[in-house]
């Protein structure tokens, strides 16, 4: 007769089963885990800046009819820097209220990170991104022109981030993630249109280049704003391997 098998995981097992070496709140971590949503939205942008050209017939347009269409992705530029800011203050106190509950800390790095890499991804880094290809780029730095609009955006992502941060725990991770994939996609819009804008507008031949340049440009303060710095800021040490 066989005998039956009485070496069957039961539930005090699933651990050993399940078990994931996933280092919460590890720097690495949490970068490795950004880090590919990242990529495929700065992807994502360059597909819609495609399209916009193409329904626009961009190759096909004279050089007064590009100056108009280049005021147009001015604009754009505008609109999505100033929901960037949104974002990014949002992304930053919700990272921040993972790891520590101090309010006056969440809102002090919820106003200033996002006041200073977004100015970076979006403008900065771009520039010189341009200028490293060859391009004339022009450095146009709008903080305090549009200081008026720039604030309410600012407030709201706060506003955002701490009514956010009351969740329960363990939404946290999950409205970190959405709301860092949307920073993204939104800070790589920015900068296309920020480079279209401002001298590149020729952007198609060098464009395998170009996404390189953003990848960088956009990724990392991104990544900075919405992980490293809060993190830090709330004490986290950077583990060792």
């Amino acid at each position: 007769m066989a005998h039956q098998n009485t070496n069957i995981p039961g539930p005090a097992d699933e651990p050993n089963l399940h078990h994931h070496h996933h280092d919460e709140g590890s720097f690495s971590a949490e970068l490795m885990h950004h880090l590919p949503y990242a990529i495929f939205s700065v992807a994502v942008g360059m597909i819609i800046l495609s399209l916009l050209d193409y329904s626009s017939g961009w190759a096909s347009l004279g050089q007064l009819a590009r100056k108009e269409a280049c005021s147009g992705y001015h604009m754009l530029f505008h609109s999505f820097h100033f929901l960037h800011i949104l974002f990014a203050a949002t992304g930053t106190i919700i990272t921040f209220s993972r790891f520590s509950h101090s309010f006056i800390k969440a809102l002090i790095i919820g106003i200033i990170s996002p006041t200073i890499f977004c100015m970076l991804s979006d403008v900065l880094l771009p520039y010189l991104a341009g200028r490293l290809m060859g391009i004339d780029m022009e450095l146009h730095i709008c903080f305090h022109r549009e200081f008026q609009n720039v604030i309410p955006f600012l407030g709201i992502g706060v506003l955002n981030g701490m009514i956010l941060r009351q969740h329960h725990s363990a939404m946290l991770p999950v409205f970190s993630l959405g709301s860092h994939v949307a920073h993204i996609l939104i800070s790589s819009l920015a900068g296309l249109f920020y480079m279209v804008s401002h001298g590149f507008d020729n952007w198609y031949p060098q464009m395998g280049v170009l996404y390189l340049f953003l990848v960088i440009a956009v990724v990392v303060p991104c990544t900075l704003s919405d992980v490293v710095v809060p993190m830090y800021w709330a004490g986290v040490k950077p583990k060792k391997a």
